[in-house]
């Protein structure tokens, strides 16, 4: 079994794809999951077959199970699982935000984050070991107009981060981590051209992978933030 496995959601653009990229120039055997097959099909190219690549929706508990039952049969517990997979609502003010535009950020925000812990952590507890990484927000410590389901769902990953803290075993570790503003795709959704003036996901992925793998029982329930 490869102990030295990370679970990443939402694998397939920004953030995500960075990070798959930059843990396996690290050695890290990767397991990462998305909806966009093409870029799964590239990650399946680019990276090798020692990786194991899925397409499925975080908000398809079943699925979430199918893929968490595949990773644990093939690499064993993993050493870290970062729930990244997020979208962010269209700005405008909350009476101008659909029924569906919200139900549909809370299910992949909270529901696909929980569902994802849900499959896993019960092996973690098991082993005794390893690091479930929420990811957070600026805007899940603070707040802005005109994205208040985001700012809601980030702020709720924090509680919700900090209440599993209470429930897992001893050697394993949740942490809300606010990966700070990166130049993506999701945040010129919010920011437009001036999201050019931060770190595109590339180069945030070489401070970030190294903060993450720093976490360790010690964090279990902080508030970290890449710097």
């Amino acid at each position: 079994m490869e102990e030295h496995c990370v679970v990443i959601s939402g694998c397939t653009r920004g953030l995500g794809l960075s990070m798959s990229r930059e843990f396996a120039a690290g050695g890290y055997a990767v397991a990462g999951f998305g909806r966009n097959e093409a870029a799964l099909a590239g990650l399946r190219e680019s990276l090798g077959p020692q990786h194991l690549f899925e397409a499925l929706d975080v908000t398809d508990d079943a699925a979430v199970k199918r893929f968490a039952d595949m990773v644990l049969d093939r690499f064993g517990p993993p050493a870290y699982v970062i729930n990244n997979a997020a979208v962010i609502n269209t700005p405008a003010p909350i009476w101008e935000v659909s029924d569906d535009a919200m139900a549909d950020l809370l299910a992949v925000n909270i529901k696909g984050t929980v569902s994802v812990m849900r499959q896993f952590l019960p092996a973690l507890n098991a082993a005794g070991r390893g690091v479930v990484v929420n990811f957070s927000s600026g805007w899940g410590r603070s707040t802005s107009p005109e994205v208040a389901p985001y700012c809601a769902s980030k702020w709720a990953i924090e509680g919700l981060s900090k209440a599993v803290a209470k429930e897992v075993a001893a050697g394993v570790s949740v942490v809300a981590l606010n990966p700070g503003i990166i130049d993506t795709e999701m945040l010129r959704e919010a920011f437009g051209d001036s999201a050019s003036a931060y770190d595109d996901a590339e180069t945030w992925a070489k401070r970030a992978v190294p903060r993450i793998l720093r976490l360790g029982p010690a964090d279990n329930g902080a508030s970290a933030s890449v710097d």
